[in-house]
């Protein structure tokens, strides 16, 4: 794993030759793109589908948690998919079909097919490659957990463990309690500035994201397994209901790390410059251990999240292949690539939430907040 510099300097980067060399990474990347690309986004749909396929078929026999496993990384995969596709991952890919895009996945009708979750697509879409993209670290990211966490999580007069206790609550649960009705204000927003949802907004929310999750997982699915018995009905409810506390556990865990511990920056103002947001992007992130289908595949392709903020429309195959050269190159201009394993980067995001840590501020380049202007070293 990296290391970052203890006494790191943004104002001694060179930017000007950081963004060129940027953009000649991204050159050479845009030239290796082929139908390898594709072949590797099937290989990882069919490890989709066989983990769904045997979670249905073995759900049926009790409630255990080898099906409650497999149904969930079926539905962290679709997951992993809208976020790669939805990127615009795989546009430009040679013979890459219309729904394999982000001019068509996820889309209409397709949503069912491609993507079912909570929330709705274009509200995640805007909210995530729009919002979150565009300011990340700043106080207009909709993603900033410490700011997200002030008020009850990190009042430090409640009890600590009543803190943990909350946290654990919204890491159980948080694609429907959180990030389903935040990804709908965020396009709220962008229609009408002010003001809480809308009763109309809140039963779209209810008819077209939270209505048909719920009927099709804890309804019907079960019911298919009704000409079985009460007893493979009841099992079948059980494993749903266990998988979607595994994918929310697995997703929070490898989603909310990402831009969040003591070691990264917050930003009080946007960026002067594409070579300037680049920086902001590199610092302000962090990687988990990369290398390996299996590895990668088991963090969801989320551990490249510096690679991915830095070039956010690669597909996954060619994230594995630009991290060791932007790592390179950063350790070249001197600017810390933060990487450690999820495990590390998951209590560093605890300990910020809670309120037990806080992260690093940064008004301008070259100017931090008074007690940290630097960064730790990071095992």
């Amino acid at each position: 794993m990296s290391r970052a510099t203890p006494d790191f300097d943004p104002a001694s980067v060179d930017v000007e030759g950081f963004l060129r060399d940027i953009r000649a990474l991204r050159t050479e990347i845009d030239a290796s793109v082929s139908e390898a690309d594709l072949s590797h986004l099937r290989r990882l749909e069919r490890c989709g589908r066989i983990a769904t396929v045997l979670g249905l078929a073995t759900c049926w026999v009790m409630p255990n948690p080898l099906s409650a496993m497999a149904l969930s990384l079926g539905r962290s995969t679709r997951w992993l998919l809208m976020h790669h596709v939805g990127h615009r991952g795989y546009d430009r890919v040679p013979g890459a079909p219309a729904e394999r895009t982000s001019k068509a996945f996820a889309k209409g009708r397709r949503r069912f097919l491609d993507w079912f979750d909570w929330m709705l697509p274009e509200a995640w879409v805007f909210e995530h490659n729009v919002l979150h993209h565009s300011h990340t670290g700043e106080d207009t990211d909709p993603d900033l957990l410490e700011r997200n966490a002030e008020g009850s999580l990190r009042d430090t007069s409640r009890p600590l463990a009543l803190r943990y206790f909350q946290l654990a609550l919204l890491a159980i649960t948080w694609r429907a309690s959180y990030y389903a009705p935040e990804t709908l204000a965020s396009l709220r927003r962008k229609r009408r500035p002010d003001g809480p949802l809308t009763r109309e907004e809140w039963r779209e929310l209810l008819l077209s994201g939270y209505a048909p999750y719920i009927a099709w997982n804890f309804v019907l699915l079960p019911a298919l397994f009704f000409p079985l018995g009460a007893w493979a009905a009841f099992s079948a409810l059980c494993n749903s209901l266990m998988a979607e506390v595994l994918t929310n556990l697995h997703t929070f865990l490898v989603v909310g790390p990402n831009h969040t511990g003591e070691d990264l920056y917050r930003f009080e103002s946007s960026p002067e410059g594409r070579g300037e947001r680049y920086l902001q992007q590199v610092i302000g992130s962090a990687n988990y251990r990369t290398g390996g289908d299996l590895n990668d595949y088991l963090h969801l392709w989320l551990n490249y999240q510096i690679e991915h903020h830095v070039y956010p429309d690669l597909s996954m195959l060619q994230y594995q292949r630009v991290q060791p050269k932007l790592r390179a190159l950063c350790e070249k201009y001197g600017v810390p690539y933060v990487q450690e394993s999820v495990w590390t980067r998951a209590r560093k995001m605890v300990d910020v939430i809670v309120g037990k840590r806080s992260m690093r501020r940064l008004a301008r380049l070259g100017t931090s907040a008074p007690g940290v202007d630097s960064i730790p070293d990071v095992a």
